[in-house]
């Protein structure tokens, strides 16, 4: 039976499964900072009431949070932050709910996977970074 941490494999597993997890906030999140005035239009367009202000959210909590999770730094607290950034972002960038047709389809399908990330980040959170994190380094974990 594997239990990530405590065999030879589960502070590998774990350290791969950071980076799986983050993968997406990174790639996004770096799209959203080097088009920073494209993602300023594009909060805009969704109805944001500070659009630049969301905009920094948006990068701050995608590129910058992914990029402390996958060096496993302050894991567990930046785990249930970007949680609750996803929750949110669920809510505001695919509410399906409000449309029809093919548009409906693909933002359900985006909302859905807003939520499966959320079960890794809880996961993250009650597993912990493991071995090959800067928590561990650092004496947090």
């Amino acid at each position: 039976m594997l239990t990530l941490g405590t065999d030879k494999y589960g502070d590998a597993a774990l350290l791969v499964s950071r980076f799986l997890l983050v993968l997406l906030f990174l790639i996004f999140g770096w799209d959203k900072l080097t088009g920073f005035s494209g993602t300023i239009g594009y909060m805009a367009h969704e109805g944001l009431p500070v659009p630049a202000l969301a905009a920094v959210i948006a990068v701050v909590m995608e590129f910058g949070v992914g990029l402390a999770l996958l060096a496993g730094f302050l894991t567990r607290p930046l785990a249930l932050l970007l949680l609750v950034y996803t929750f949110a972002t669920a809510l505001i960038g695919h509410p399906y709910w409000t449309m029809t047709g093919m548009n409906q389809f693909m933002a359900e399908i985006n909302f859905y996977q807003n939520i499966s990330i959320m079960g890794g980040l809880l996961a993250l959170y009650v597993a912990g970074p493991g071995r090959f994190s800067l928590d561990r380094v650092l004496g947090l974990a």
